[in-house]
């Protein structure tokens, strides 16, 4: 299927990870780049993502790096630490505000938007670009137990595209895996040492 027109892309990145997971893949995102840059013309790819503050080394924390310096709008925001009323520490935060707020400023600018979410919250914010003659596609599955997707959000879709269907596509290859030492090495560090800049302070 190909898309005329200028589009954006939408990730909510917590909840691709749970419905990639559920449908027993890894997303390649340099994959998913190109999927959708042969869609239209791509103005904005946004990944949405918490990070756990007082953490030097989250497992998050490379894909963010390599993210940003690969063709995404990076979002990030830290979780908030709670006590909750029974005395357990909960761990809160949400990436929706900051997704909408984006969708909202760019809804004059593209003829279509690609939410990757199942998160029926959603819907408003869909609604509302609708309005303003933006096509919507929701990415998430029907395919795992129980859906993904709430049923609203899926209804309130132009299209919906089920991950499962993409998963030839959009899937990383076990094979071409880096491995963890070379995943952690962080950009800045590869980047002072292509430079010649040395690593000294």
């Amino acid at each position: 299927m190909s898309l005329s027109g200028r589009i954006a892309l939408f990730i909510d990145g917590a909840n691709l990870y749970s419905t990639a997971k559920a449908l027993g893949f890894d997303i390649d995102y340099r994959r998913l780049l190109k999927e959708f840059q042969e869609r239209g013309a791509l103005l904005r790819a946004f990944y949405y993502t918490t990070i756990i503050e007082d953490q030097e080394y989250t497992s998050i924390r490379p894909l963010v790096d390599w993210l940003d310096y690969n063709g995404y709008t990076v979002v990030t925001k830290p979780t908030k630490e709670f006590v909750d009323a029974t005395g357990r520490r909960k761990v809160k935060g949400s990436m929706n505000i900051e997704l909408t707020v984006n969708a909202m400023e760019l809804a004059d600018h593209v003829d279509a938007m690609f939410l990757f979410s199942g998160d029926g919250d959603f819907r408003p914010l869909l609604k509302a670009v609708q309005r303003r003659g933006v096509h919507v596609t929701v990415v998430s599955t029907l395919a795992s137990q129980p859906p993904m997707v709430a049923d609203e959000l899926r209804r309130q879709a132009d299209t919906f595209l089920d991950l499962a269907d993409l998963k030839p596509k959009l899937g990383r290859d076990p094979l071409e895996r880096p491995p963890a030492r070379e995943l952690r090495q962080s950009p800045q560090f590869s980047r002072a040492t292509v430079n010649g800049n040395g690593l000294g302070k």
